[in-house]
């Protein structure tokens, strides 16, 4: 029988900035439209995170079934160690899922935004498919590109489109921005694991591009990440706020690009995370400041 504090790490605490990061930038971009909500900011996030945590909870049942995470470098699988039954884990995840499109509900019910209906079905399908059922996305390597669509661009937009009903450039910048660090986040997790993925023939984005081009595109997504804001100054001045992290990002990178033994990636993970979460707030901070002192 698995702990609480067994569970808690099986929902991968380090992976939850990518889910609050979208709702920050969306809400932020709200306002800069004159239309910030703060109770359709709050179930927003109740959604991304709930879908986080069932989607970490769908993963570990569905590589635990397979086998995938018997041999692994990172933190605890309780499917793969054993800790929990897979039923249970199943279960955690269809409870988070189930929970999330009520919340989804409550908000598309206040914003009146029912093409999220269509939208918040396919949140709860990518969540499964990443690696769930019989031909698994995440297997084929097209996990980055669900992370960058779901955890970057739809999180981002329908934060912003359910508060102000439209869409600005502030805030397609800033989901392209947020998906490819989430991006690099999948891909500093996927590096780490590539002998074990390519062993039970998982075939992550890194295992199709190969150790060191994968370390590089981490880099790469990084430093996309936090120029593309630069081609908002115009309209946005204090969104040069988001140069800050260059130092911040500069040891993960380094990680990345040095780190030879697998245990040393681990600490990326979280690094890229939390640039995830501040890169959001500088983000938030430079759209808000601006339009507070327009």
């Amino acid at each position: 029988m698995a702990t609480a504090a067994q569970w808690l790490e099986g929902a991968r605490p380090r992976t939850l900035p990518m889910a609050f990061a979208p709702v920050i930038i969306g809400s932020a971009a709200a306002y800069g439209l004159g239309s910030f909500k703060p109770l359709n900011a709050v179930l927003a996030v109740i959604v991304s995170v709930l879908l986080q945590v069932g989607v970490n909870y769908a993963n570990d049942y569905s590589d635990g079934i397979r086998g995938t995470d018997n041999e692994r470098v990172g933190p605890l699988r309780l499917t793969g160690s054993g800790v929990a039954r897979p039923k249970q884990v199943k279960a955690a995840a269809f409870a988070c899922f189930g929970l999330a499109v009520l919340a989804g509900l409550a908000l598309i019910l206040l914003s009146q935004a029912w093409v999220l209906v269509l939208v918040g079905v396919g949140c709860v399908a990518a969540a499964w498919g990443y690696t769930g059922g019989k031909n698994p996305y995440g297997y084929l390597g097209l996990g980055d590109l669900f992370v960058f669509v779901f955890f970057g661009l739809v999180a981002t937009l329908g934060t912003t489109f359910t508060q102000a009903d439209r869409l600005s450039a502030a805030a397609w910048i800033g989901a392209v921005s947020t998906g490819l660090i989430a991006m690099a986040l999948l891909m500093a997790n996927n590096v780490r694991d590539i002998p074990t993925d390519r062993a039970v023939g998982k075939r992550t984005l890194a295992v199709r591009l190969g150790d060191t081009p994968a370390r590089i595109s981490y880099v790469m997504m990084l430093a996309a990440a936090i120029l593309l804001p630069l081609f908002l100054i115009n309209d946005y001045p204090w969104v040069l706020l988001v140069l800050l992290l260059v130092p911040a990002c500069l040891m993960p990178s380094w990680l990345m690009l040095k780190g030879k033994k697998r245990k040393s990636l681990i600490p990326v993970l979280k690094q890229t995370g939390l640039i995830n979460l501040a890169f959001s707030v500088l983000f938030a901070a430079g759209i808000v400041v601006t339009t507070a002192l327009a």
